[in-house]
């Protein structure tokens, strides 16, 4: 898995020694079902539906994900699972395959994932903590740093 992150230009984000629980089970799967109901329904949302295909199932993945503008038309994600000491899934499985989909402010947009580093990390982490602090609160849960996300548009057709 690792040299697939690497040649997909995702840096090695290890699991840390310290963190909260990422929340799981049949209840957070109902909330995160009506969750998804609930954005496809909003298009003023700031939390979009981010479709990925599992790296050992197979199967599709829906996920809620809080969005950030990112720039020229791009969305920036934060793999926080809650500040828990491991990356959420969806991260692993936007490694093994950054060509998804996103459901966001009323559409469906094919996108490719890529992580930030150095400064351009920085400055949306920045950028990310002045509008959402919680995301700060996350990053002192862990001592893993929180992958930061670009998401943009593919062309289609």
């Amino acid at each position: 898995m690792r040299n697939e992150e690497i040649a997909l230009g995702f840096e090695t984000t290890r699991g840390g020694t310290r963190g909260g629980r990422s929340p799981r089970g049949a209840l957070m799967n109902w909330a995160n079902r009506m969750t998804v109901k609930r954005i496809r329904k909003n298009s003023s949302s700031d939390t979009l539906v981010l479709t990925t295909v599992g790296r050992k199932s197979g199967a599709v993945r829906e996920t809620p994900v809080r969005w950030f503008p990112g720039g020229e038309g791009t969305w920036l994600i934060v793999a926080s699972a809650n500040g828990a000491t491991r990356n959420p899934a969806w991260y692993y499985n936007l490694a093994a395959q950054p060509e998804v989909t996103i459901d966001v402010q009323g559409r469906r947009v094919a996108v490719t994932a890529s992580q930030l580093a150095g400064a351009e990390r920085a400055e949306a982490w920045k950028q990310i903590t002045t509008s959402a602090a919680r995301f700060a609160a996350y990053q002192e849960k862990t001592d893993r740093e929180l992958p930061i996300l670009r998401l943009t548009p593919r062309a289609t057709g």
